[in-house]
């Protein structure tokens, strides 16, 4: 066996020692727990002076500190301020309908680059122990983090991109259907409830949010106004303006739910000619550059063997 082979069968020996001194010690109580004092001194500060409390206990910065940060907690920290968090994530998570923050998706990343670099080092390892190892093969560990990171964001933009898809498809029924209940003589409230009651699909959910919302207090006008917000669809934004401002001027809301109905649906006709032709031009790929060349393949070859035999 070659040094490097010694070396990777070390490395995945070593690896799988690890691991299973890492599962063991999982099962214990966890190490560096808080001291009783340190867990009872936030509620007994009203009869122990400041000075007599723990260092640490009190506020910093409006704060209460309950455990010190983790290595994972600053990982995860430092990687979300690397890549960056901002309204544009939130407005995708919002969109895809994860309950997720920011911080908690870039830690979701970043635990599937570090299980892609775990992956790719356990390749390496392989492949030096197969005795196939090569210079090009030491960047697996690298390429294979980067993909698995990268793989959980388009993950991400993939699911807010159908979300988006499925929820312009419900949003001319759902109109209808609240047109429908206000015709019947329902408040607006009353068809909101009605619809996230009775109906299923992505709009419905979103819907009972804003039902959710109301009832712990927000107006209705602004509970809508987040829901446009926090989805940013065109349809649905359109017609939530409309709604605020019929309710602020009084205009009658059946109407207005009729029409913004009518408009979704041109708007999927319009979506759906335009997916239609993208499709015509992808199903033009396979007859240009498969048909056609074995049909002219089919033409041409039978007389070329035709002359080389009269020429022979």
């Amino acid at each position: 066996m070659t040094t490097v082979t010694d070396m990777a069968a070390a490395v995945l020996l070593g690896g799988a020692l690890a691991f299973g001194l890492l599962g063991m010690l999982s099962a214990l109580p966890r190490w560096g727990a808080l001291s009783l004092e340190r867990r009872i001194a936030p509620y007994v500060r009203d009869v122990v002076p400041d000075e007599a409390l723990p260092a640490g206990i009190l506020p910093v910065v409006g704060i209460m500190p309950v455990r010190p940060r983790r290595l994972w907690d600053r990982v995860r920290t430092t990687f979300e301020r690397m890549l960056g968090g901002g309204e544009a994530l939130r407005l995708r998570l919002s969109q895809a309908g994860v309950v997720q923050t920011p911080a908690a998706f870039r830690g979701r990343q970043l635990a599937w680059g570090v299980a892609g670099l775990v992956a790719g080092a356990v390749l390496v390892v392989v492949i030096a122990v197969a005795g196939r190892m090569t210079a090009p093969a030491v960047l697996l560990p690298v390429l294979a983090g980067a993909g698995a990171a990268a793989a959980c964001d388009m993950q991400l933009t993939a699911r807010a991109k159908s979300r988006r898809a499925r929820l312009a498809d419900e949003l001319p029924t759902t109109l209808e259907f609240l047109a429908l209940c206000l015709s019947a003589g329902e408040s607006l409230l009353d068809a909101l409830r009605r619809v996230s009651t009775i109906g299923s699909g992505e709009l419905t959910n979103e819907l009972k949010q804003t039902v959710l919302a109301v009832h712990t207090g927000s107006p209705l006008a602004d509970a809508l106004g987040e829901t446009a917000t926090r989805l940013q669809l065109p349809g649905l934004t359109r017609a939530i303006d409309q709604i605020i401002a019929a309710l602020e001027h009084g205009a009658p809301l059946a109407g207005v739910l009729h029409s913004q109905a009518a408009d979704a649906r041109e708007e999927a006709k319009r979506v759906l000619i335009e997916q239609a032709g993208q499709k015509e031009i992808l199903m033009m790929l396979p007859l240009v550059f498969l048909i056609l060349p074995l049909s002219v393949l089919f033409a041409v070859y039978p007389g070329l063997f035709i002359l080389r035999l009269g020429l022979s």
